[in-house]
């Protein structure tokens, strides 16, 4: 209402993003105004090519530019091993520790009847598919330390005890750095579940 409509619709377009309020739709908005007509062209190009380029990888529902996505098509990975995270950022975190070389299973979600989400929402389906088609020996379950991601690291464990593979859980507890004092119960009650003796 008191700015033009080309500045009022960008501001209205930031702030549908998550976790952008009015007052920053409005600070990015005047940013883009701000830019060198060039950069802005880029921008808008990635925001297109993001949407145009990217699909889900058929074997492990991740993001990617190629199907299969490089993870699934390297055989140097140890395909018996399969670490099943809730979203693609978690895969890239998990990739960054460089401490794990096994392949993944995004199931972009995590169950949630607050959202209206099942176990059909997400991608289990596919995950089970996988563990009839191939050779894998362990599941690592790396869902987030959350109602929503135990309730899913429940589920995924009962529906693939059947297949006789084994099913791990990531652990849960104190990070490093952290003060214990700050720590809340449930942290600290997972931390004293997965502790391990010392050598």
């Amino acid at each position: 209402m008191f700015y033009p409509e080309p500045i009022a619709k960008l501001i209205d377009s930031f702030s549908r993003l998550p976790g952008i309020g009015p007052k920053t739709a409005a600070r990015l908005a005047f940013h883009v105004l701000r830019m060198k007509e060039e950069d802005v062209i880029d921008f808008a190009k990635a925001l297109v090519n993001v949407k145009r380029n990217l699909t889900y990888c058929s074997i492990c529902c991740n993001i990617t530019d190629t199907d299969p996505c490089r993870i699934c098509s390297d055989k140097a990975r140890d395909a018996s091993v399969i670490c099943v995270v809730q979203e693609p950022k978690d895969l890239v975190a998990m990739e960054r520790t460089r401490e794990y070389n096994g392949h993944y299973h995004v199931l972009n979600g995590a169950i949630s009847p607050m959202d209206g989400l099942g176990p059909d929402d997400i991608r289990i389906a596919e995950l089970v598919r996988r563990l009839g088609d191939e050779q894998v020996q362990e599941l690592i379950l790396a869902t987030n330390p959350n109602i929503e991601g135990e309730a899913t690291a429940m589920y995924l464990s009962r529906l693939v005890k059947p297949f006789g593979i084994k099913v791990t859980r990531i652990a849960h507890g104190l990070p490093v750095g952290g003060d214990l004092e700050y720590a809340d119960e449930v942290t600290i009650s997972k931390a004293l579940e997965g502790r391990r003796e010392l050598n």
